[in-house]
């Protein structure tokens, strides 16, 4: 049976990620024609100092990311429309697709800013207007009243999550499941955080096109922008889900945030009205107490941010598109982070204080030895020993909830085997990752295929483990064999969090007796 996500927006999350950082030489802006449109479009890219940013700036703010012990798997900082610094944390790689969670639902409101433009609908469409076939048999005055406004602007009048009940549907229809909740606020009074009013958004643009979001933004956005290779989520209905579900690589987050800095144009294109651009990244309305983040306001599935006129998308473990105007700056980043807080405050403190107003002077000893950080940025994993010699191994399990029967380890030929529903064979390095084309989703998570990286060793209690990173989310997990080479050998399974425990922290399962 096919598992959805529908996380809570405010999961603070840590993970442990690699980094491969560059800092190229200026390279020209290309101009993309129309047949050219489909191609890849690379950002330019030049040394920090030349866009007003120091070497030394960006060098603290890898060692306050390293120091904070978050898991960072991307990042990438733009200035002036230009890539000045950009890192991946090995296993994860440039090319990489990478779960966006929430950061999703920028997008989507991005599609219904271009079905505003076209003329399809307005924000102030009612929403039962567009499924008079799945209203419940009371329709009352709060329900009629919904506007697309308020499910963009989370304040649909719910006081709690709707994702829940709409999943659960045995029909899978998600639609009646939204309609079907009751209100408790007056639309467009009251903010809630509710994935669910983001999903409707989605399935009233598949109702108006006969596409999928992921369809209707393919010629609008994806393809102006170079973006190439995503996939998108979608519900027992064959809608995307909206709120969450997509996947792109973290140079096409940083063009979106792009097409938002330059107010709906990208490479001179008005791609997005200017208009939909101020009215969506302003605070349409009062969000959380406090002075956090997540308490400057919010607008149509864009948060407000501390930095003056800042605003950014954000997902659920630190998936980020920071867009800062006052800066002419765009920060995109893939995380796994408990502390979301956190990873903008490091930004806030520790790069900010340092952009410049004009180009500073080159400084090649700092650069230097900026590259040699990136180049050897990885995910805070523990140190492993190479167990090449110990024998091969074939372990048979106690009936679990992962549906494992049979590990099977070979250490000659760095091999990793499951049995169990289906057979997966995955190759792996002795403390070093090796990147496996095999697909599979993580145990008792959503079930969304990704690429592994896996790397193996003893540890330090003499436990054989074999770690796995699903290299196209944001997660890992991880095998520990106690007594490898005894005649009852135990196996634990932990992951590093769960979409399905309070606090999402990450359950250990033993699977032998």
């Amino acid at each position: 049976m096919k598992k959805y996500i529908f996380p809570g927006h405010r999961l603070m999350v840590v993970l442990l990620f690699l980094f491969s950082f560059s800092c190229g030489t200026e390279t020209e802006k290309a101009t993309v024609t129309a047949e050219e449109a489909t191609k890849e479009i690379v950002l330019p890219r030049s040394a920090p100092e030349k866009q007003g940013i120091s070497s030394e700036t960006i060098l603290t703010l890898l060692d306050s990311i390293e120091a904070s012990e978050i898991e960072f798997h991307s990042i990438m900082i733009l200035r002036h429309d230009t890539v000045i610094a950009e890192g991946w944390w090995e296993p994860y790689q440039k090319g990489d697709i990478h779960t966006l969670y929430s950061l999703s639902k920028s997008f989507t409101s991005t599609a219904v800013g271009f079905a505003v433009q076209e003329g399809l609908l307005t924000v102030e469409d009612k929403v039962v207007s567009f499924f008079p076939e799945d209203l419940p048999d009371s329709v009352d005055e709060q329900l009629a009243d919904m506007e697309i406004r308020d499910l963009l602007t989370m304040s649909s009048g719910h006081e709690s999550g709707t994702m829940p009940g709409m999943a659960a549907r045995e029909d899978g229809d998600w639609v009646k499941g939204f309609l079907s909740q009751p209100l408790t606020y007056e639309p467009g009074e009251h903010f809630f955080y509710n994935t669910g009013a983001t999903f409707m958004l989605s399935a009233i643009l598949q109702k108006i096109t006969g596409e999928t979001v992921l369809e209707y933004l393919t010629p609008r956005l994806f393809e102006p922008l170079g973006i190439e290779g995503m996939d998108w989520e979608e519900n027992p209905q064959g809608i995307n889900t909206g709120g969450y579900g997509l996947r792109v690589r973290t140079e096409d987050i940083a063009k979106l945030g792009l097409l938002y800095l330059h107010k709906g144009k990208f490479n001179g294109e008005q791609l997005l009205s200017e208009s939909w651009v101020e009215e969506a990244t302003g605070a349409r309305i009062s969000s959380y107490d406090g002075d956090s983040d997540w308490a400057q306001g919010y607008g149509y599935q864009f948060w407000r941010c501390k930095p003056e006129n800042a605003y950014r998308g954000d997902g659920a473990f630190g998936q980020y598109c920071i867009v800062l105007p006052d800066q002419d700056m765009v920060i995109a980043i893939t995380s796994e982070s408990k502390d979301m807080q956190k990873s903008m405050d490091l930004l806030w403190d520790n790069l900010l204080p340092g952009v410049e107003e004009g180009s500073l002077p080159g400084n090649p000893e700092a650069l230097a030895a900026l590259q040699e950080k990136v180049e050897n940025l990885s995910v805070h994993s523990e140190s492993l020993r190479n167990a090449s010699e110990a024998p091969s191994r074939t372990i048979a399990l106690a009936e679990n909830d992962l549906g494992i029967n049979v590990i099977e380890v070979d250490p000659a030929a760095q091999k990793f085997i499951i049995y169990g529903l289906d057979t997966i064979s995955m190759n792996f390095g002795w403390s070093s990752w090796v990147v496996n084309d095999t697909r599979t989703s993580i145990p008792l998570g959503a079930d969304v295929d990704s690429r592994m990286a896996i790397r193996a060793g003893w540890n330090g209690d003499n436990q054989l483990v074999i770690q796995r990173q699903f290299i196209e989310t944001a997660h890992h997990d991880q095998f520990s064999i106690t007594g490898y080479e005894s005649e009852e050998p135990q196996v634990t399974w932990s992951e590093s969090v769960s979409l399905w425990t309070e606090g999402n922290e990450g359950r250990e399962i033993p699977l032998t007796p």
